[in-house]
């Protein structure tokens, strides 16, 4: 656990403000895409997804000024990353941010949120 902590810090301090690509070298990264999503309320995120040729898959974006590196976890549906006390999950070309120390009937931080076309 104590790794995995160290990885994701060292991970998260390797994302610049220009989303520079993961390069820790004990990660080799296989494939990297950025996804614009456009949100409920006129809000958008940008989102680098990084997948790792051991499988892990990661997302990168911004919440609260605050650049984060989320860790793909298991999942009933779609696919969820979780950074801090925030869960960001997608299904198809949908997502939503979730505060986890938010009332359990707060709404998400970014709701109904839909990728871009290309």
């Amino acid at each position: 656990m104590k790794r995995l902590l160290a990885l994701c810090g060292l991970l998260a301090a390797s994302i610049s403000a220009s989303a520079m690509p993961l390069t820790v070298p004990q990660i080799q990264t296989a494939s990297t895409q950025t996804t614009r999503y456009d949100c409920k309320d006129g809000k958008s995120v940008s989102v680098q997804y990084t997948n790792t040729r051991n499988h892990q898959s990661f997302a990168a974006l911004t919440v609260d000024g605050r650049k984060l590196l989320f860790v793909n976890v298991i999942a009933g549906s779609g696919a969820k990353y979780v950074a801090d006390q925030y869960t960001w999950w997608t299904k198809g070309p949908e997502a939503n941010l979730y505060d986890e120390m938010a009332a359990k009937d707060s709404p998400p931080l970014l709701a109904d949120c839909h990728a871009r076309s290309k």
